[in-house]
């Protein structure tokens, strides 16, 4: 396949779609998909629901608007988007005041979707069961 046809062939998705963590444990919930991230995250809570791990390795991470970094732990992790599996490496750290408890990063997303920043249906659904309308 050319790369014409690799890039046809992307399923196109919004900013935000339900996915399936899965562990030892099964669970639904809502990502972001944020092509800025390198690597998909998880907050800690929901790997620990999931028994995800163990701790495969440990990176530094430059949050984002702040100069220092912060080292963080990486899990194997698999994850399911419409029906689509991929097995692959996820930080964890606390999302907890953060409105998506997953970022799915560049390394679910180069090659596999394309995003549409006009569907926002889910997006928009989460902003108002927040309150940040």
């Amino acid at each position: 396949m050319d790369d014409n046809n690799k890039r046809m062939a992307r399923e196109i998705i919004g900013l935000v779609e339900d996915i399936e963590i899965m562990g030892r444990k099964k669970l639904k919930t809502r990502a972001l998909f944020d092509t800025g991230a390198h690597r998909t995250s998880i907050d800690v809570r929901l790997a620990a629901r999931a028994e995800l791990g163990p701790i495969v390795k440990t990176t530094l991470v430059r949050n984002p608007g702040s100069s220092r970094e912060v080292r963080r732990p990486i899990v194997e992790a698999t994850i399911r988007i419409r029906g689509r599996s991929f097995r692959t490496d996820a930080n964890v750290q606390d999302r907890s005041h953060m409105a998506f408890p997953v970022i799915i990063g560049r390394n679910i997303i180069s090659g596999n979707f394309a995003i549409d920043p006009k569907n926002l249906k889910l997006y928009e659904k989460v902003r108002k069961e927040r309150g940040n309308d």
